[in-house]
């Protein structure tokens, strides 16, 4: 397999902790994706992955995934090792739930707010921007940090009491956050402590 990413961007980051947590790293191979030269936007690229953005994997046939959660579903399917999706239906759609959550209220909402309302990758990069829609977005990963927060108050993992694909996403979300200089509020110390528990997972510490 190949997984064409950049190392240490916030999605990339999710695929390489779920390949670490299912212990087959290295058999992937990782190529390299030149955004901040535009590669990602090259007619090359987008005939592996339409979406434009990193990452992608490329299994032995020649076929493409992108979409991370979409990847880690193959990953998760197709390895062994603990189940980062749910075994049974009901722990499937709470973790799909709550990664919907993390994702969509978390690390999209800061990248919005990254993306939008600050300089971001660069004026070559990024178009079309809206501040007041990367500011309102700011406030939703705030709102959701504070939300994540009261989920761990009495779980110890998103999802329940196992590590789940919730948790790889909300701790990308986090990175995200760190880069983008939303700090996460001093009072959520359940959210401060499931990060210091999660960035200890060999998976992410490696």
């Amino acid at each position: 397999m190949k997984i064409y990413d950049v190392d240490g961007f916030p999605n990339p980051v999710r695929v390489r902790i779920a390949l670490a947590e299912k212990s087959v790293t290295d058999q992937v191979e990782f190529i390299h994706v030149d955004v901040m030269g535009g590669e990602h936007r090259s007619d090359a690229f987008k005939a592996k992955n339409p979406d434009a953005v990193v990452p992608c994997l490329e299994l032995d046939d020649g076929s493409y995934i992108s979409q991370c959660n979409a990847i880690t579903e193959y990953l998760d399917a197709a390895f062994d090792g603990p189940s980062l999706t749910g075994k049974t239906p009901e722990d499937r759609g709470k973790i799909a739930m709550m990664n919907l959550r993390a994702e969509n209220g978390l690390l999209n909402a800061v990248g919005a707010y990254f993306h939008h309302a600050t300089p971001g990758l660069g004026p070559d990069l990024e178009r079309d921007q809206c501040a007041v829609w990367g500011h309102k977005q700011k406030i939703v990963a705030r709102d959701t940090m504070a939300y994540l927060n009261s989920v761990l108050a009495d779980h110890a993992y998103l999802a329940g009491e196992d590590f789940s694909i919730a948790d790889i996403t909300a701790f990308a979300g986090l990175a995200f956050a760190d880069l983008s200089k939303v700090d996460i509020p001093e009072n959520l110390t359940h959210l401060l402590a499931w990060r210091a528990k999660v960035a200890a997972r060999p998976s992410v510490a490696a």
